[in-house]
Order: structure tokens, then C-alpha cells, then sequence
């Protein structure tokens, strides 16, 4: 089947520097292996145990959740990617119509594309496509340092977003030429949107998970809701790292190619953060299948976020392939939820499991007292 998208990794005549980074972004993700190379999620670290004998129909299962305000029918999120080109437009208004369709969260990507071109606003706005859908907004925090309380709410307002995550990359941003590089005053102007918004803040990392050090200190200044997004799927210093060398910047290059796979896993940070007492633990990164969200749930994830396997369905079946995918995730979930004794999410979280090798030396180190600040 000949895909219907034609992403490009190359600079495109007109295009301004945000937006060939967007598409940059796009095309890399869709097309090139930009995961971890020898780090991996963790998730099979964790071992659900089998109930012979369930006591349950595939009817009695309970998928569902509430989620900011929003009834999704199972713990899904399209996790948050792109937005602020003409195709990245049409992607946001694809997979936000089939969450709508199948009844899952949709997460929007990083809106500062729209700070400094706001003729992209539109690649943002999904809500004629999925009026019901719980939509997550996106700024950076280096962003929001810089922003006023009401011009971040205005941001979410334009595209009619539920709740905002405020993403976390310094790792992303040290390896990208030209990123950020001073990541001072976070944890206050986290602290300042959790009092001043009026819209839920999910703290979001991208890729490289969140310590039990930072989950702590997030705690304390107020913030619900986090979202992990931990090492073992895209490494978005690997984005960064084949950017950096299609430019020649050769030192930026290096530096990615030492830290391609910097972070810590996605089961790691979840298993870490779970007892920390959050209203809110999405896992995202690595997230592939319906078993990997089930241990997800089971280590204490709330929902668990799919990016890169679900643009990757997208361009290469369009709606149809990427709705047969999540179909495949939301079936082995269910399955996975019977074969546990499961009847809810409440119970996938109690129900036996067994936690091995590596994921548990991560779990016995980093609750040790002196891991904490």
C-alpha cells in the first residue's frame, strides 16, 4: 500500500526554523529508527500472574476511566507529537478523530509553533473533529517561565484544550543546535500554573523518565498529575542527535551519540512515582501494546500514552491502519484484564505480579532515603 503522507526530512524553501524542525520531527519519527538502542522500557521486567480460573466474562470487564473531567472508554491516550506544519496538521486531525471515535484521550504537541507563528494555530485546533475528546494542550516549561499565568491560559483556551501538560527536555534541548539551555526557575513556574491556571498541569518529561527526586519536589509545590514519559521508546536525544548531523553540527552530534539512550525507563519511573500519591500517572514511552499498558496500570499508571506506533499505523494504512492498531492494543488490554481476575482498573493495580531482574534493582535503589532532595 502506497502511503497517503509525504513527510520530508529537508529544509523546504519559505519554511521558518521552527517549522522545519516540526517537520524534521515528523518525518524522523515516522520513517527512521530513532528509539533506544540498548535501554528498554522495563516493562518485561514485570510478570502478570495467570488466573485459571477468572470468574469473568469478557462483557464483565471494566476498561473504562475519568480522566480531567472526560469518560474514556479505556485507558488510552494518543500521546502528545506534533503540530505547527500543514501536515502535521492534517496528523493532529486524523488520530484526534479517531480518539473521538474510539473514545480515547488525545494529546496535542509542543503549541510553541504557536508563540512565535501564530499563522499555525489551525495545525492545533481538532476540536470540530473531536468535540468530545479529553484534549491535552502542550508548552514547554522554558516556555511558560516567560509567559504570564494568562497568557499560557490562553494558549489552551485558542485550542480548547481540557488540561495542560508542561513538558520537561533539557536532555532533548542540550543535544538539539541552537535549544535551550537554561533550565532554571522550573519547579517555580510549575508551581505558579498549578495555583494560577485554572486548568489541570500534567508535569510532563519526554522521553527520559522522572526520578522519585523530582516526583517529591513536584509533590510539595502542589502538582497532581505526571506524566512520565520515561526512556525505552523514541529517544528524542536520537531525534535530536540525526538533526544535529544532517546539519554538520558535529559537536552536537557527538554529544547526542554519547546520550542517545540517557534516561530512566518508563517502568522504572512509574514503579517509583506510583506511591507518591498523584491524582494523575500517565506512562508514556515505549508504550506498544495492550500488555504493555496492562503492567503499566499494574505498577500504579493511571493511563498509559502510544506516540510513535500509532503515527507509524497512520503512515502506512491511514485511519484504517492506525484504527486497527489501537483496536489490537484496546483487545490484548481487555485480555490481559480477564486473565488476571481484573473486573476493573482498580483490581488490574491489586492483582498479582512479579517484578524482575533490572526493574528491581531501580525500585529497591531509588527508594532508598538518600536518593531524596
Amino acid at each position: 500500500m502506497v502511503s497517503p503522507y509525504a513527510f520530508h526530512y529537508a529544509r523546504m524553501p519559505g519554511m521558518t526554523e521552527i517549522g522545519e524542525r516540526k517537520a524534521d520531527h515528523l518525518a524522523l519519527c515516522a520513517q527512521e529508527d530513532v528509539g533506544f538502542r540498548a535501554t528498554s522500557t522495563l516493562l518485561e521486567c514485570v510478570r502478570l500472574v495467570h488466573d485459571a480460573l477468572p470468574e469473568l466474562s469478557v462483557g464483565d470487564v471494566d476498561t473504562s476511566l475519568d480522566l480531567f473531567g472526560k469518560r474514556l472508554r479505556a485507558p488510552l491516550v494518543i500521546a502528545s507529537m506534533t503540530g505547527g506544519t500543514e501536515e502535521a496538521g492534517r496528523v493532529n486531525r486524523e488520530l484526534a478523530q479517531i480518539a473521538e471515535e474510539r473514545g480515547y484521550g488525545f494529546g496535542l504537541g509542543s503549541q510553541r509553533a504557536m508563540l512565535m507563528q501564530p499563522t499555525v494555530t489551525s495545525t492545533y485546533r481538532v476540536r470540530d473533529f473531536a468535540p468530545k475528546t479529553l484534549l491535552l494542550g502542550n508548552v514547554g516549561m522554558v516556555q511558560a517561565r516567560g509567559m504570564s499565568t494568562d497568557a499560557v491560559r490562553a494558549l489552551i483556551e485558542q485550542v480548547g484544550a481540557d488540561a495542560l501538560c508542561v513538558h520537561l527536555n533539557p536532555a532533548m534541548e542540550l543535544v538539539q543546535p541552537g535549544g535551550d539551555r537554561d533550565f532554571s526557575r522550573g519547579l517555580e513556574t510549575i508551581a505558579r500554573l498549578v495555583n494560577e491556571l485554572g486548568f489541570p498541569v500534567v508535569v510532563k518529561e519526554t522521553g527520559c523518565g522522572i526520578s522519585p527526586s523530582v516526583g517529591q519536589r513536584l509533590r510539595r509545590v502542589g502538582a497532581k498529575h505526571v506524566d512520565v514519559s520515561g526512556a525505552g521508546g523514541t529517544s528524542w536525544v536520537g531525534v535530536e542527535t540525526k538533526r544535529a548531523g544532517a546539519a554538520g553540527e558535529r559537536a552536537a552530534h557527538a554529544l547526542g551519540e554519547a546520550l542517545w539512550d540517557w534516561g530512566i525507563p518508563t517502568a522504572a519511573s512509574i514503579a517509583l512515582l506510583g506511591p507518591m500519591g498523584f491524582d494523575t500517572l500517565i506512562a508514556t514511552g515505549g508504550m506498544a501494546s495492550g500488555l504493555d499498558v496492562a503492567r503499566a496500570v499494574a505498577l500504579g499508571a493511571t493511563a498509559a500514552g502510544l506516540a510513535r506506533p500509532v503515527l507509524r499505523a497512520l503512515v502506512q494504512g491511514g485511519t484504517a491502519g492506525a484504527t486497527a492498531f489501537l483496536n489490537g492494543v484496546e483487545r490484548e488490554f481487555r485480555t490481559v484484564m480477564l486473565l488476571t481476575g481484573s473486573r476493573n482498573l482498580a483490581a488490574l493495580r491489586a492483582a498479582p505480579r512479579v517484578v524482575l531482574g533490572e526493574l528491581q534493582s531501580w525500585m529497591e535503589q531509588l527508594r532508598r532515603p538518600n536518593h531524596e532532595k
